[in-house]
């Protein structure tokens, strides 16, 4: 269970990461999309499937979502298959243990997506964000604030309930793009210090039930953002069923 759980973040990490490419996810790893994020439609009503690659065969992967559903991945000569920073492989490149995220057409029924765009993360780096969630970055919901100690609660896409608090070099922002970086990565700002095209906001703007994500640092064994991207439920990110994006900025991630 703890496996199935956890990859709710990986899958969610790799989104915020590739936010700039494709919206943020939908419960349950697959879906129709909400909406664009950032006005970037794309891959506006196409479906998702996310998780960790357990078979690769021929132009095939099995993939395990977040919830323990194994699914397939059909791809063909016109699917782009990217991995890491934007990189165009092959399909036959991926690894079992990669985690992938998949835009295109679901056939419920067959548990299979035929897809139009694949994104991958290597195995190693699954691990590493599996890692580093609560620790070098955070995604989740939010579901209590505290502002007279300048603290708020995140249920993280592994329903651990974490606090979080926040200092001097904490910014806010609601909406946006996170640009740059690999989240979670050890040395990494994770995907970058600014976030394009949000409005700046305070910790009062935030609400109960927004989605957030951000990277930052352990002090004094509490997780500290030093930026904290804010989204709303609906308006872009992933809505209430599980792993959470940052609304209309994820993502996405966000």
């Amino acid at each position: 269970m703890r496996r199935r759980t956890i990859m709710a973040g990986v899958v969610l990490g790799m989104m915020v990461g590739m936010s700039a490419m494709l919206p943020a996810q939908v419960p349950g790893g697959q879906g129709q999309d909400s909406g664009p994020e950032d006005g970037r439609a794309a891959f506006a009503g196409m479906q998702r499937v996310g998780g960790e690659v357990t078979a690769v065969a021929g132009a095939t992967l099995t993939v395990k979502t977040e919830d323990g559903t194994t699914m397939q991945i059909v791809t063909t000569d016109n699917t782009r298959v990217m991995k890491g920073r934007g990189v165009t492989v092959k399909i036959a490149e991926l690894k079992v243990g990669d985690g992938v995220m998949a835009a295109g057409n679901l056939d419920a029924a067959k548990k299979t997506l035929h897809a139009a765009i694949v994104f991958a993360t290597d195995a190693a780096q699954v691990k590493e964000m599996k890692e580093n969630l609560g620790k070098t970055y955070i995604v989740g919901r939010v579901t209590a604030i505290d502002m007279d100690n300048a603290k708020m609660t995140v249920e993280r896409p592994d329903h651990v309930a974490q606090t979080i608090g926040f200092d001097e070099t904490t910014s806010f922002q609601r909406g946006g793009r996170v640009s740059g970086g690999r989240l979670g990565a050890a040395g990494s700002q994770g995907p970058g210090t600014a976030a394009e095209g949000g409005e700046s906001i305070t910790l009062a703007d935030v609400k109960v039930g927004d989605m957030v994500r951000g990277t930052g640092s352990l002090k004094g064994g509490v997780f500290v953002p030093t930026q904290l991207v804010v989204g709303t439920p609906g308006q872009g990110g992933r809505r209430r069923g599980g792993a959470a994006a940052g609304g209309s900025a994820p993502a996405g991630p966000q």
